[in-house]
């Protein structure tokens, strides 16, 4: 596997590129931004009119209960899991070509579990009482109901907003004293407090160290355990095709899958317009190319025993809900197994399709329209066939929560234009650490052997 070529460059000049995304705001950032907002505002306003008017204007109905908030919320829980997977576990094997798109992933994790938080109180019906989700004993005698999914989702997302956002925050530390250092007026003033007096000590690099590897072992517990608990609450229930031990290790697997395609879509975005082609590399596409196809196989794996078991113990509801899936939404079925299987499979086996950015982008993207209606294939055709034939029925989704979702995903857009804005999107530091460790012991086996070689 070969290595980037080491850059010859001075420490300004890798500052000035890595930092090119804080430049005063171009015309097209504006438009951007306007874009992002009208369509963040249309989805305010849909929520706006279902407050007013009750969950009657949106698709939900008995038996379907549960919809496309649903589904947005565990699809925007699992892309949450990107900044876990290459971030904590690429830091803890100490992949070094994990350094260029780890700050992309550490902000897209919180971005997302904030997405994902919000479908919860949508999905309240009266959202004015979504304190009640809270584990707070009050003064009212109203204890919370520690078996309701409300309460775990709470939770498990609340610790995972503020460990994800510490971790964040924590690699930003040495960044934000360089942004410090290089601006003026307000904005000097605002970086300064916000890099809490960094110095750049031996004792302050110590210490920074050792928390950045604390933290990154902490948060892969938590991120587990968040999708573990949202596939709880499918899990714990009776209902035919949720009522199944593997949900958990499923779940946690597709979000992963989800994660890891989105990371890679954001680096071919912020490649192309920040101009970072002799930073983000074709190694890198080539090795994230590799994580996806792994985990592609898993959760190919992972779905085929949970069908197998379905089909080996022909239940005759578990049987007949597998029927109606199959026979009803063959469509996205398909598109969900071509997405999550077929593709990752066949093109990223070869190493001249991980290295090619049209490729990575469409197997990427594909990925995750697939996962999202894998999410929805979970929910929605479950509850229309449960235990009882005559309370069988159908869904679709209204324009209310279409809107919605659609504003979600310009929020999260949103969210993470405004961050590369105001904050370094490429990890300033820990590239040039690699930078200085590339200088004195070139990486790769070839290059080593060559060396001692010459000794």
């Amino acid at each position: 596997m070969s290595e980037p070529p080491v850059t010859t460059k001075s420490v300004s000049q890798v500052n000035d590129e890595l930092l090119s995304s804080l430049r005063p705001p171009t015309l097209g950032w504006y438009l951007l931004a306007f874009f992002l907002g009208a369509v963040v505002a249309c989805g305010l306003a849909a929520f706006t009119w279902q407050m007013m008017n009750g969950m009657y204007v949106t698709g939900k109905n008995r038996p379907v209960m549960w919809g496309f908030y649903i589904t947005g919320f565990v699809f925007w829980v699992g892309l949450s899991h990107s900044g876990t997977m290459v971030s904590s576990i690429l830091r803890l094997s100490r992949a070094h070509w994990r350094r260029p798109i780890l700050r992309a992933a550490e902000a897209m994790t919180v971005f997302c579990i904030t997405v994902a938080g919000l479908f919860p109180l949508i999905h309240l019906g009266r959202n004015w009482t979504f304190f009640y989700m809270i584990p707070y004993p009050n003064q009212r005698g109203l204890w919370p109901n520690f078996r309701s999914p409300l309460l775990w989702d709470m939770t498990a997302i609340t610790a995972y907003i503020i460990g994800s956002t510490l971790f964040l925050y924590l690699g930003l530390l040495p960044d934000l004293a360089v942004v410090r250092d290089r601006t003026t007026g307000w904005r000097h003033k605002v970086y300064a407090v916000l890099a809490m007096g960094w110095r750049g000590s031996a004792r302050e690099w110590s210490i920074y160290h050792k928390a950045s590897t604390l933290m990154a072992a902490l948060i892969i517990p938590v991120a587990v355990s968040v999708h573990s608990i949202v596939a709880w609450d499918f899990a714990v229930t009776v209902v035919p095709g949720w009522h199944s031990t593997i949900f958990p290790p499923y779940f946690v697997i597709g979000a992963i899958l989800s994660g890891v395609a989105a990371v890679i879509t954001l680096m071919i975005i912020i490649r192309k317009i920040f101009r970072l082609e002799e930073y983000l590399t074709p190694l890198h596409f080539d090795n994230m190319g590799k994580l996806l196809l792994v985990i592609s196989l898993l959760w190919t794996y992972a779905y085929f025993v949970e069908v197998h078991i379905t089909w080996y113990a022909h239940e005759p509801i578990e049987w007949e809900v597998f029927s109606f899936l199959s026979s009803n939404y063959t469509p996205q079925l398909l598109i969900m197994l071509v997405g999550n299987s077929l593709l990752p499979i066949i093109f990223l086996c070869f190493r001249k399709m991980r290295r090619s950015i049209g490729v990575m982008l469409m197997v990427s993207l594909w990925v995750n329209v697939a996962m999202f209606i894998e999410r929805f294939l979970i929910i929605v055709p479950t509850l229309s066939h449960k235990n009882m034939p005559f309370a069988w029925g159908t869904y679709s989704p209204s324009l209310v929560e279409t809107l919605v979702n659609l504003a979600a995903l310009a929020g999260f857009a949103l969210l993470f234009t405004l961050f590369a804005k105001f904050f370094p999107i490429v990890a300033l530091s820990d590239v040039r650490e690699l930078e200085l460790r590339e200088a004195k012991v070139p990486m790769g086996r070839a290059r080593l052997s060559s060396i001692a070689g010459k000794e």
